[in-house]
């Protein structure tokens, strides 16, 4: 593989002009080391003028019908599909999990990512598409990147790597001026243990939904059964651009605090006075710290795990993580800080820890950037996953605002947000549970560094204004469960047959409840916002699509009064099912699950493959 790095000056590109309809997410590149400087690259290199084979020169693709004689060879790529995104084993250490991500379902992938991409934006062989390419400090990365080279020079396409990046900013390299690439890939497995890697793809709309994923993993498990005959020519390396995106991604975050606060007495230095932890677990995170508020002039002493490391040695980089927060708040405490900051891997996650300590991750994130943003868009829609809890829909209705709870996926919450502007509801806020966030204003992009922006903003602003307490004050009145309890089970049996196999279980769960073999428990709609029957089903006129099954149900006693909610889904991640309880009342959830036990699991016969031990273990 040829790299070429130049320091020369870039040439000036139109900014892309962004659909304001499209689902956008970030991937800016990573930082190796703390003050590490990227090298500029501005040389263009079309796989053509280079040395490359054209994007058909050399091909012998598979004759018609092997993919389907090689069956289960063709099957192993389409299971690497995880909704809108891919997902595998990279390195051994798993217990009954063998790699299946290797480098060549990698090269096919990419390759026909790049082909869609032609297709999609009506190319023709020969036009240059430029497609950037980040990843996190996964041990495979290096490995894997060589070959999501090859795929994608293979394709046709000129590669421009920005080394460790954050998702987000792969997102931001096809809007920033400058760079504005045809399309970017991050490469990444989020919050998954180090074994683990994948690819997010993105175009200038936003990120790929889950139908134009399973399309390119069709294609590619095409391909792939091709190579493994030893069909189809390798090819010329390829030569790939090196280009330093996160420094610009860095003063784009840099220059929106600095306009926002518009600082009456110190206008390029607002934070400071202000000190803020951040813990980036080893991830991506760590330029945040030193590209972001160290140069706005906060202090920063006392952060956490700023340094890349694939193997992350101290706790996996996630906002959800009890001992991240836990680690967090400690150092919060321990140097007075005003904010401590936690990012997952590949930072399209966030979650904070306020001046007293208190964790603000899950439905306390949802309320404070529902509170910043209603204060901004009075009576705007806020859309989540329908986890929630009851208490966050009325936080935003005594805020004015109106709460939309769909389905669980972070990419079916933001295109439900999508959709609502679409159709004339103005909709500024949407996000997960599990910290995924995007805004309006922002691309429809599920950014975790933007979303401690516009907390960090707030934060000055309440100081400037005199306010006494810092964040956490904007969320007092939240109400909270009693109890929250998730519990999963394992989905027996062949990986090949674990998809249907959760629907099956899904699917009889809401049977029971509407053929009253679960006296008590109801379907619950989830609202009034073109969704029924338990966020599975959406009467839009353009309905998205169901990457997963799920329903959620109210438990009510003899006297019609709720004692409790969950929430039953297919996981998208790993086969299994998640049981989500939250109970109004002390001891609710070991009741819940309980019965889901005795009359469900047990007399619909699901535990003949599910493994529901887990639920056993909780009830006795």
């Amino acid at each position: 593989m040829a790299t070429v790095t130049t320091s020369s000056s870039p040439a000036t590109l139109q900014s892309c002009r962004h659909a304001s309809h499209g689902v956008v997410r970030y991937c800016p590149p990573l930082p190796w080391r703390r003050r590490r400087s990227f090298g500029q690259v501005t040389t263009k290199a079309k796989a053509s003028s280079q040395g490359q084979p054209s994007a058909t020169a050399g091909r012998v693709e598979a004759p018609v019908g092997v993919a389907a004689a090689a069956g289960e060879e063709g099957d192993s790529i389409r299971r690497l599909q995880n909704g809108p995104d891919v997902r595998g084993v990279a390195l051994e250490g798993e217990k009954g999990r063998p790699v299946d991500l290797t480098p060549l379902a990698v090269e096919v992938i990419a390759e026909s990512f790049g082909e869609w991409l032609r297709e999609e934006l009506q190319r023709p062989e020969g036009e240059e598409l430029r497609v950037s390419v980040g990843r996190d400090p996964r041990l495979s990365g290096a490995r894997l990147s060589a070959a999501l080279f090859a795929g994608l020079a293979r394709a046709g396409c000129s590669v421009f790597d920005m080394g460790l990046a954050t998702t987000p900013a792969c997102f931001m390299s096809t809007i920033l001026p400058r760079f504005n690439y045809d399309a970017s890939i991050m490469m990444t497995a989020s919050h998954l243990p180090y074994t683990r890697n994948g690819l997010k793809f993105f175009t200038r709309r936003g990120g790929l939904t889950s139908g134009d994923v399973e399309k390119i993993c069709d294609r590619a498990a095409q391909k792939y059964v091709a190579r493994k005959m030893g069909l189809g020519a390798r090819g010329m390396p390829p030569v790939v651009m090196r280009v330093n995106l996160m420094s610009a991604y860095s003063q784009h975050l840099r220059d929106i605090i600095k306009q926002r606060v518009a600082h009456p007495t110190h206008y390029d230095t607002p934070l400071k006075g202000f000190k803020v932890i951040v813990n980036a677990g080893n991830g991506c995170g760590g330029f945040f710290t030193w590209d972001v508020l160290e140069k706005l002039g906060a202090d920063t002493t006392g952060s956490l795990h700023l340094e890349p490391d694939g193997t992350f040695p101290n706790h996996m980089p996630n906002p959800e993580d009890a001992t991240a927060m836990s680690l967090t708040r400690d150092a919060v405490l321990a140097h007075g800080a005003d904010l401590g900051v936690v990012f997952d891997t590949d930072v399209d996650r966030s979650g904070v820890v306020d001046n007293t300590g208190a964790a603000i991750n899950g439905d306390r994130l949802i309320a404070l950037m529902s509170a910043i943003v209603l204060d901004e868009h009075p009576g705007t829609t806020v859309v989540t996953d329908a986890r929630a809890s009851d208490g966050l829909t009325r936080f935003i209705a005594s805020r004015g605002g109106h709460h939309c709870l769909y389905r669980v996926g972070y990419r079916n919450v933001i295109d439900k947000g999508v959709q609502l502007n679409t159709d004339g509801v103005e909709t500024h806020l949407m996000m997960e549970t599990t910290g995924h966030g995007a805004l309006k204003e922002n691309y429809f992009l599920d950014d975790g560094a933007y979303m401690v922006v516009k907390i960090v903003i707030e934060m000055v602003r309440m100081k400037l204004a005199g306010l006494e307490g810092g964040v956490g004050s904007l969320i007092m009145d939240l109400e909270e469960p009693a109890e929250s309890v998730l519990l999963r089970m394992n989905i027996l049996g062949e990986p090949k047959h674990a998809k249907q196999r959760g629907i099956m279980a899904v699917e009889a769960f809401k049977n029971y409840i509407q053929e009253d073999k679960l006296s008590g428990w109801v379907l619950d709609d989830c609202g009034d916002c073109s969704v029924s029957e338990g966020c599975l089903v959406d009467t839009n006129e353009h309905p998205i699509d169901v990457d997963a099954y799920m329903y959620r149900a109210k438990l009510y006693d003899e006297n019609q009064r709720p004692l409790g909610m969950v929430h039953v889904r297919q996981s998208v991640h790993n086969p299994n099912i998640a049981l989500n309880m939250q109970s109004y009342l002390p001891g609710g959830c070991k009741s819940m699950a309980k019965d889901l036990h005795e009359r469900f699991l047990l007399a619909s016969g699901v535990n003949e493959f599910l493994d529901t031990r887990e639920v056993e273990k909780f009830v006795k």
